[in-house]
């Protein structure tokens, strides 16, 4: 039996004292020996000595002279954005009436894919449009619905089996042929200035103030389209750059007599704002614009009065003293790679009363420079504040936020300019309307763009596998039914038990890309755009058609007979995937921009198409 817990002589235990009296217990609670409550609720300090130790422990008496800062006076220079330059197009005034994403990002919207009708339902939408405001000069309904009709595609023509190969194609282009009015057949006759929106309408001929009014009409019509899409004057101008699958833009400011010249070369994820910038310092101007910016900055001398810090979950400054417990820094879980969020739980976590707020405001489109500043404290010494982040840019110890990278290879000094782009801060994104995923497959030495969403013609996006199938299955059907079929050649007999097939085929909505040579001197390459025959059964035209893409992102120069290559790095070993969607976001004068926007992101891998050739197979 166990001694500790059941004693055979309890005096002779008491009186050596070999255990303990007390050995457990379940709560402790004071009992206060009156009903005055009021000296308990002091909190008075028994031991002072312990308390001075715990806060030599804590390093409390470990600290300087320093006064708090009174008050502390700013030198700045501030300059706005003037010019703004897309891709190879002209310089243009910089403007923040609309957001900066929408102006990089604008691209046209596809209306004809080749030879075919796109977008449909903006054409129909444009149309009924265009019904409702010239009703106000007269019922033409019937004159413009024949003269801008939508075409309904043949099913026995072989150019119209894009439309005509997908059933809701067709069923939604005959249940509106002959009803409705192409607004966009409109739209692009009244491009050409010579052109008038009363052209071959009969009930207009020779009326000359109607014609006037249907003049008016036509202004209207066309600023309301572009104000309800945000597209560019030129197409040939966006800043969309086909053969690096991302943007480039600049923008410049004027300083000190010269110009302070951004870059953006590597735009592409949808998410605009300073860090896609770099400063070019040997560029010293982005070109001519009217009327000539000031060639000056802005200077401003303010006086603020320091404000400390104050945030949630912010450490008290007494060790005893609890936080207020509105912040679970707990709950934070950065990853390794996860700088920002470890940078802000050391920051919540270590610093409390150490930072101070000097609010200054400026505006969207703005760059500013701190030339000067100076902090009092209550004992009235003044210091000279310098950037913590001043020195060479490339210096290995420097560490900085929010300011600009500097390009060049040699000695660059920092640029500690915090620049403030009209940037829309949140936009929403409609669904994919094209989708392309570029791997590389190593079997086959190619790279493939396999278009995984192609856009039809009612204007909505389909499977590219889907879309293909149905693409192939109905040239075989026009095939079929082109007329008898020539007489099988005979085979001759043999007992074989393999084959030779010269070469298998893949999936049409998969577009090879081949490795060229950039210049006959160099070995370095790029990828051109290539093409897979289109192999039908029972086709004896002895020379089969080229596999053309769908999707306009790979149709770049194809309607113009020129090629299209895709730089080697473009395309890594994870692969890419690309993809175009509407974008839309309000402005903050409350205007509304939809426009047109190409995303890129890291792909998922390599890929296989399974493409060989000169293969020995069984029977």
């Amino acid at each position: 039996m166990n001694k500790y817990v059941v004693t055979d002589n309890l005096a002779e235990v008491l009186a050596k004292r070999s255990l303990r009296t007390i050995t457990l217990w379940n709560r402790l609670e004071g009992r206060p020996r009156t009903d005055n409550l009021e000296r308990a609720l002091r909190a008075e300090v028994r031991d002072p000595l312990w308390m001075l130790t715990r806060q030599w422990q804590m390093g409390e008496f470990i600290g300087d002279d320093a006064g708090s800062p009174i008050f502390s006076k700013i030198h700045m220079g501030s300059t706005h954005l003037t010019k703004y330059l897309a891709g190879e197009g002209p310089v243009q005034a910089f403007t923040d009436a609309v957001p900066l994403e929408a102006q990089v990002e604008q691209q046209p919207i596809p209306f004809i894919n080749g030879t075919q009708e796109l977008s449909l339902d903006i054409r129909l939408l444009m149309g009924r449009q265009w019904l409702k405001m010239v009703a106000a000069v007269g019922d033409y309904r019937n004159s413009y619905i024949g003269n801008y009709p939508v075409t309904a595609p043949d099913k026995d023509k072989k150019e119209d089996a894009p439309r005509t190969a997908h059933k809701e194609v067709w069923q939604q282009f005959n249940a509106v042929a002959g009803r409705s009015m192409d607004g966009v057949k409109l739209l692009l006759h009244l491009q050409n200035p010579a052109h008038h929106a009363w052209d071959n309408i009969p009930e207009l001929a020779g009326d000359g103030t109607k014609q006037a009014a249907v003049d008016a009409v036509a202004g209207r019509f066309i600023a309301w389209f572009r104000k309800l899409f945000y597209q560019p004057e030129d197409p040939a101008t966006t800043a969309w750059k086909p053969s690096s699958l991302e943007y480039q833009f600049a923008c410049s400011a004027p300083v000190e007599g010269t110009e302070k010249v951004l870059t953006a070369d590597q735009y592409y994820h949808g998410h605009l704002d300073w860090y896609n910038l770099d400063i070019d310092p040997k560029q010293t101007t982005l070109g001519d614009t009217p009327p000539p910016p000031p060639d000056t900055e802005l200077p401003v001398t303010n006086t603020f009065l320091p404000v400390p810090v104050q945030f949630d979950g912010m450490p008290n400054t007494r060790w005893w003293a609890f936080e207020d417990g509105r912040t679970n820094l707990g709950k934070l879980n950065p990853g390794p790679t996860d700088l920002g969020k470890l940078l802000y739980i050391e920051f919540a976590l270590v610093y409390a009363n150490d930072w101070f707020l000097l609010p200054f405001t400026l505006d969207a489109g703005s760059i500013a420079r701190i030339k000067g500043m100076t902090v009092t404290n209550v004992f009235g010494e003044r210091t000279w504040i310098e950037a913590a982040g001043r020195g060479l840019d490339d210096a290995w110890n420097k560490w900085s936020m929010f300011t600009l990278n500097t390009k060049g290879k040699g000695p660059e000094k920092t640029d500690n300019s915090l620049l403030i782009l009209p940037v829309a801060p949140k936009m929403l994104e409609g669904a994919p309307l094209e989708e392309i995923h570029l791997i590389r497959d190593e079997v086959a030495n190619m790279v493939w763009a396999v278009e995984t969403t192609v856009p039809l013609a009612t204007g909505w996006g389909k499977s590219g596998g889907e879309a293909a199938v149905e693409l192939r299955r109905k040239y075989q059907q026009l095939l079929d039914a082109s007329g008898p079929l020539p007489p099988a050649v005979p085979l001759i007999p043999n007992e074989a038990a393999i084959r030779y097939e010269v070469m298998n085929t893949v999936p049409e909505n998969w577009i090879p890309f081949i490795p060229v040579q950039k210049d006959a001197g160099k070995r370095a390459v790029h990828l051109q755009r290539a093409a897979m025959p289109r192999i039908l059964d029972n086709d004896t035209s002895g020379k089969p058609e080229k596999i053309k893409p769908r999707t306009p992102l790979l149709r770049e120069g194809l309607d113009k007979g020129l090629g299209y290559f895709i730089n080697e790095e473009e395309v890594p070993r994870a692969g890419s995937n690309v993809y175009r969607a509407y974008q839309r976001t309000r402005w903050y004068n409350g205007g509304i921009f939809t426009w047109l926007g190409t995303r890129k992101q890291t792909g998922r891998g390599e890929g296989a198409s399974n493409l060989a050739f000169d293969r020995i197979l069984k029977k």
